[in-house]
């Protein structure tokens, strides 16, 4: 049996192939000024596929489930309208974060003080391996942003006087894919 190859060729006769529509931009998906210096700064330009994906619901007070691969853009695809929502209704203790590991609790909170930090926002990661008076002190200076290992939250929950997840507006579940 002779094994056979074959080419394609383009040339004038062949039927155009489509490009990919180009993505929105952050600001025709409607981000706030302080969230487009941000991002501007982060030397990101456009919205990854799983941000163009979730933004615009998100952005309209939809309750949005993502699956997408590690380095796709997930955190600023949550973090954005979280942010933005904050910028309208300022209050502490506005959203909390799960996340499965230490590492990666530390990677969200950088990017929530990335993206939020000219705009005064204030993030507290809460987990374990940190002292749990460091941590309640942290928690009565009531940070707007909470990422947390579910465990020392739930340590928190029972043992730090006064504090709850009352007043939350989001409440995020990060895994790992």
């Amino acid at each position: 049996m002779q094994a056979s190859t074959s080419a394609t060729t383009l040339d004038d006769a062949s039927p155009e192939i489509e490009a990919e529509p180009e993505l929105p931009t952050f600001k025709d998906l409607g981000l706030i000024d302080p969230l487009l210096e941000a991002l501007e700064k982060m030397k990101f330009t456009r919205p990854t596929d799983i941000q163009a994906a979730v933004l615009p619901p998100a952005l309209a007070g939809h309750d949005i489930i993502g699956v997408a691969e590690t380095g796709s853009g997930k955190t600023a695809a949550f973090a954005l309208p979280i942010l933005q929502q904050l910028w309208a209704d300022p209050r502490p203790l506005f959203a909390c974060v799960l996340a499965p590991t230490r590492e990666l609790a530390f990677q969200i909170a950088q990017t929530f003080d990335a993206l939020g930090g000219a705009m005064g926002v204030r993030t507290v990661t809460i987990i374990g391996g940190v002292k749990e008076i460091e941590q309640q002190i942290a928690l009565s200076k009531r940070p707007h942003i909470l990422v947390c290992a579910p465990g020392r939250l739930n340590w928190h929950l029972e043992n730090t006087k006064g504090f709850s997840l009352r007043t939350l507006k989001f409440l995020v579940r990060h895994n790992l894919i």
